[in-house]
């Protein structure tokens, strides 16, 4: 059966796809006959294209292209610089995640979970050192607890787990679901926040380095405290142009991660530049995050904190990545172990359907669901 479209939309999808129009061109060699209106598609192969360009099939039948428009707050924009329309891949996540947070939040609720206090309890006229100390207390993350792990990717795993503890949804990931061609771009964003009072939730882009992780898991919980959900892209190299908002979390994220005073006290006397490595070891940081602190202290000018971060930047990007690793053991990261043994738990418990929770976790067989629990600790 032959359907009609408006080609409109078909360019609107190929647009929106980004970087995957030549697939698309080449994947459906009729597709330019189909704008041109000089044939049409089956219903199949409608169904095969918007599955292909990652855009729900029932827009396909709209008299206009829809507007997308991000569920949370923006604020990547630098200045007056815009940013590129949202990804399909970008959309998706945070669709994603706010399902599983919808989710959470009625679990929350049907156990007796009590809100998170600290969900909103900062304002943008707040110090950030004192919001910073709130924060270190509150999650457990002090400077003096983090020098008995031996390296800070150690001290980033804490952090998760802290994090996860207070309350915190946090999800790492450098896909979208689980799907493995569907890689985020770290250019496109690092990080967001979804504010809730029983279901806080950060996301964090796995495609990004591990150096960058940790500072913009501080700056994502920054945004909790404040109460406000937002989108970022805010590196430990930004300069001090951004918008308040983006400008007082940066300050809170590092102030919390390298308290300005300990900083000072430890750098002593001795060349900034080479006390990155014994102050990232003592902080238990990357050196990222020792670098811009270095420059929030005036202990180096802007100038040689652009070179040296670049530089720097650019030796960890070379350094391999390992392989993904056991499934069982990165996927509890991915999911959120908070969020992956409640669904576990409640559909074991018959309170949450198996289709369900299969959808949210990402799975298909009940065997993978099984064994995620019994990594998670559930009993089964």
């Amino acid at each position: 059966m032959r359907v009609e479209v408006n080609p409109k939309l078909l360019e609107w999808a190929i647009k929106r796809a980004g970087d995957r129009d030549t697939y698309l061109y080449e994947r459906f060699p009729r597709l330019a006959d189909w704008i041109r209106g000089e044939a049409q598609p089956t219903l199949k192969q409608l169904e095969n294209f918007a599955k292909a360009a990652y855009v729900s099939v029932g827009y396909l039948f709209l008299r206009d292209p829809p507007e997308e428009k991000l569920p949370i707050p923006d604020l990547r924009t630098v200045g007056s610089r815009g940013v590129r329309r949202p990804s399909p891949d970008l959309l998706d996540v945070i669709y994603l995640c706010q399902r599983r947070q919808s989710w959470y939040q009625d679990y929350a609720e049907s156990v007796g979970e009590e809100p998170r206090r600290f969900v909103g309890s900062a304002k943008l006229t707040n110090p950030a050192e004192q919001v910073a100390a709130e924060m270190r207390d509150q999650l457990g993350f002090k400077v003096e607890e983090r020098r008995k792990f031996g390296t800070w990717e150690e001290a980033l795993r804490q952090f998760i787990a802290q994090a996860e503890d207070a309350g915190v949804l946090v999800m790492v990931s450098g896909v979208v679901g689980s799907n493995s061609h569907r890689k985020l771009d770290p250019n496109e964003f690092r990080g967001f926040a979804l504010a809730d009072k029983l279901a806080p939730l950060v996301f964090i882009n796995g495609a990004d380095t591990k150096a960058a992780q940790m500072f913009t898991l501080a700056h994502e919980l920054a945004h909790l405290w404040l109460g406000q959900s937002a989108l970022s892209d805010v590196g430990a190299s930004s300069a001090r142009s951004e918008g308040d908002v983006e400008s007082w979390c940066n300050r809170v994220a590092a102030e919390m991660l390298v308290p300005q005073a300990e900083l000072h006290r430890q750098l002593g006397a001795n060349e900034p530049i080479d006390a990155v490595p014994r102050l990232a070891k003592a902080f238990k940081v990357s050196t990222l995050v020792i670098l811009r602190r270095l420059l929030d202290a005036a202990a180096i000018s802007r100038k040689r904190f652009d070179l040296v971060y670049a530089a720097e930047v650019s030796r960890l990007t070379s350094i391999p990545r390992g392989s993904g690793g056991d499934y069982y053991a990165t996927q509890p990261a991915r999911l959120s172990r908070r969020f992956a043994k409640a669904v576990i738990t409640s559909t074991l418990e018959g309170q949450t359907l198996y289709r369900d929770a299969f959808q949210m976790l990402g799975m298909s067989r009940e065997k993978t669901f099984r064994q995620l629990g019994r990594e998670l600790g559930v009993p089964l």
